[in-house]
């Protein structure tokens, strides 16, 4: 390698060291621009009524912070009242499943009394203790210090509001940073990105308000105490698939299992039931018409973006995904591998010798149909003369 190859080289590790350092900054950024591809869906839909760019943006952005605003100081005191209950009520549920669990065991014979093992949900929490913890801590780091969530707060609000403003520039800006005979292109993948994304938004938040609601009226009718602050945490859970359901399915099972097991099988059959409209009905309709993307994958991409970026990955993990994939479907699949040429490749031997044997195997069997075609010809021929000569000696008979 040359004194430029080694140049190149150190320039690579030193962006993926100083992009991996800025990490955070970076999810931060994403989120901003999330918000303003929203936000400026919203304001193209108010500029329908022929309100002007300014006023439309104004009107987003106000509408947003009075949202936020809404929510942490009606909604979010009274179920945090809410969720210190749950947090004292779910152990009392969790060992009164165990009490029942041991009734159950006296009752069985002695015989496969024996043979079953000896478990204790009592002894099996605190095994998990370490994994609820580092959990608990993730999202506490995420949502503890009042005054990071303040700056963060502020940081993906000023840059919404300056993306909003002025959102060709960002997005000529960005196109830049590719080649000029791939910058139309570009623009036509940030389309496709927007309308991805929007699409994903909409659908989510109809989700989680479908969701919440439906969790309400269920737990209400079974009179689960806490309804409404379980309700609340089963739509926002909404945002993180597959896992969020399993978590947001617990605490509700384990209140219910203070009055009786049938109860908490109800709270569960009632939200497997949610769960099948989510999947069955919400997200065809909503989201898989705009984006489609396999339950496996999403749950890798899950775990992918939580182990980069934490508890805040977790919660972007889909939003992340839904941009890759856009990019990875229009750049590498249909713009270098669908346009590879096999003339960049060199024969290879061995499928020469495939294609020569296959060759010669058409060539016998045309062979063998020619043949056929003669001998049946040929027999042809002969009946023809046989025929023909009885009845020349029929008429010479006759003569």
């Amino acid at each position: 390698m040359n004194l430029g190859n080694w140049i190149g080289l150190f320039t690579i590790l030193a962006s993926i060291y100083i992009l991996w350092q800025i990490r955070q900054l970076l999810l931060l950024v994403f989120t901003a621009v999330v918000i303003a591809t929203t936000l400026n869906k919203l304001s193209r839909w108010l500029q329908r009524f022929r309100i002007k760019r300014p006023l439309a943006v104004l009107i987003s952005v106000s509408l947003f912070i009075l949202l936020i605003a809404t929510f942490f100081w009606v909604i979010v005191p009274p179920l945090a009242e809410q969720f210190q209950q749950l947090i004292t009520i779910v152990p009392l549920g969790i060992n009164k499943l165990n009490d029942w669990l041991n009734i159950l065991k006296d009752q069985l014979p002695n015989q496969l009394r024996e043979q079953l093992p000896n478990i204790d949900i009592n002894q099996v929490i605190p095994q998990l203790q370490p994994i609820f913890n580092q959990l608990i801590n993730n999202a506490g780091a995420f949502v503890g210090n009042t005054f990071g969530i303040f700056l963060s707060f502020l940081l993906i609000l000023v840059l919404t509001i300056m993306m909003l403003a002025d959102p060709i520039s960002y997005r000529q800006g960005f196109i830049k940073l590719f080649p000029s005979f791939y910058r139309q292109r570009v623009n036509l993948i940030l389309d496709s990105c927007e309308i991805a994304l929007g699409g994903w938004v909409i659908g989510s938040l109809f989700n989680m308000s479908v969701i919440a609601l439906l969790s309400f009226i269920g737990l209400s009718i079974l009179k689960i105490p806490l309804a409404s602050a379980q309700a609340v945490l089963a739509g926002l859970l909404t945002l993180m698939p597959h896992i969020g359901a399993t978590i947001s399915v617990i605490p509700p099972m384990a209140i219910a299992l203070l009055y009786s097991p049938l109860k908490s099988a109800l709270v569960l059959l009632i939200y497997i039931l949610i769960q099948q409209i989510e999947s069955n009905i919400l997200n065809p309709y909503l989201i898989a018409r705009k984006v489609s993307l396999l339950p496996a994958i999403t749950l890798i991409a899950q775990v992918f973006f939580a182990s980069f970026f934490g508890f805040s990955g977790l919660l972007l993990a889909l939003p992340l995904t839904i941009i890759c994939q856009v990019w990875m479907k229009e750049l590498l699949i249909k713009d270098i591998l669908d346009n590879w040429q096999v003339e960049n490749f060199p024969p290879q031997r061995d499928n020469i010798d495939a294609l020569s044997k296959t060759t010669n195997v058409v060539e016998e069997k045309i062979d063998s149909e020619i043949e056929k075609i003669a001998e049946n010809l040929s027999e042809d021929s002969s009946e023809s003369r046989v025929a023909h000569s009885e009845e020349t000696s029929e008429s010479s008979e006759k003569i």
